[in-house]
């Protein structure tokens, strides 16, 4: 395909019905994107075409069959038309079943391409859960989907990125009844070690992380809980002492301040809402959100689908624009979690 050794990033244009091809046409005509990796978008042109109907702008790009096509350097962007899905026939700003389901064939045949190592990562525009379910993708989110399709069953996990620090779920989409039985110290110490690997291929020093509480106060010395004194503390310790930068637990009414001050890089969090709140109040239109210790990596704004807006031309592109430019800074592979 090329000599170029810049990474190969495939971009998916998103649930049709909401803002996701017109984002990501105002991401690729934007410089904002920039030169660190080469694009290529894989999907419908059609859908393509209705993103430029939608941001009143266009740019110029070239349609293939397959990547093993495309040549590169090149001054158009290649699109892989699968043929697909044709827009015209769902109804824009509604969950859509039939969108849902081309949405997850979509992302199946990129994995693939992936696992074939035709593509370095994947960024996608927004998704609707609702669709995917709807439309037969039966899992309980995106990286769950992914790992299936890529047949992998060891562990990973949700990375929130905004300019401040970064987050990773011990627990993630669970019940919090459940989630609280199901923090372990062998879970916590994968989950900080996935968070150590994904920020070293990110930043050239050794990263620096902090771990929060569970419950208020960290505890209290056991008054409130004692998973910080039973679990949480122990491995903290035992991993500080293998000579990884990481502190805690602390109280999850202020780790997020420490980070937001700039002293942690990235944030481990016990449960899904302890950190999102946090993330989505600093940076709800600028934040991505990364899949990571998966065989592929993902990249995706951390925003939804805005049915509210679709078609108005009115969507903010910056979160897919960062999620674009992740995705070329974590293609260096960082390697899944046995």
């Amino acid at each position: 395909m090329t000599a170029d050794s810049r990474p190969l990033i495939g971009l998916m244009l998103g649930d049709s019905c909401g803002i996701g091809p017109e984002v990501a046409v105002k991401a690729m005509a934007s410089s904002a994107v920039g030169d660190r990796g080469r694009f290529a978008i894989v999907g419908d042109v059609r859908v393509l075409e209705q993103g430029m109907r939608d941001g009143d702008l266009r740019f110029d790009y070239e349609v293939y069959e397959t990547l093993e096509e495309v040549t590169w350097p090149r001054r158009t962007v290649p699109v892989v038309d699968l043929g697909n899905v044709d827009p015209s026939q769902f109804v824009r700003g509604q969950v859509s079943p039939e969108s849902g389901r081309v949405c997850g064939e979509t992302l199946k045949h990129m994995i693939g391409l992936a696992l074939a190592g035709d593509l370095d990562a994947i960024c996608y525009a927004s998704l609707n859960k609702a669709a995917l379910h709807q439309g037969g993708w039966r899992f309980p989110d995106e990286a769950h989907m992914f790992a299936d399709f890529a047949g992998y069953d060891g562990l990973f996990g949700e990375m929130n990125v905004i300019p401040e620090f970064s987050t990773f779920r011990v627990t993630s989409h669970v019940a919090l009844r459940e989630a609280v039985d199901m923090i372990t110290s062998d879970r916590l110490t994968a989950v900080v070690r996935l968070a150590d690997r994904t920020l070293r291929s990110m930043r050239q020093r050794p990263p620096r992380i902090g771990v929060a509480a569970l419950n208020p106060h960290a505890g209290e010395n056991g008054l409130f809980g004692d998973e910080e004194i039973r679990i949480i503390r122990p491995t903290v310790e035992r991993l500080r002492a293998e000579g990884l930068q990481v502190a805690g637990p602390i109280p999850s009414d202020t780790i997020f301040l420490r980070a937001k001050r700039g002293e942690f890089d990235g944030v481990v969090m016990m449960y899904h809402d302890q950190g999102q709140i946090a993330t989505k109040l600093l940076g709800f239109g600028k934040g991505v959100t990364a899949l990571v210790g998966l065989p592929v990596t993902f990249t995706t704004p951390a925003h939804g689908t805005a049915f509210d807006i679709a078609g108005q031309g009115i969507a903010d592109s910056g979160g897919l624009e960062y999620a674009l430019r992740l995705a070329a800074r974590l293609a260096v592979r960082v390697p899944p979690v046995a």
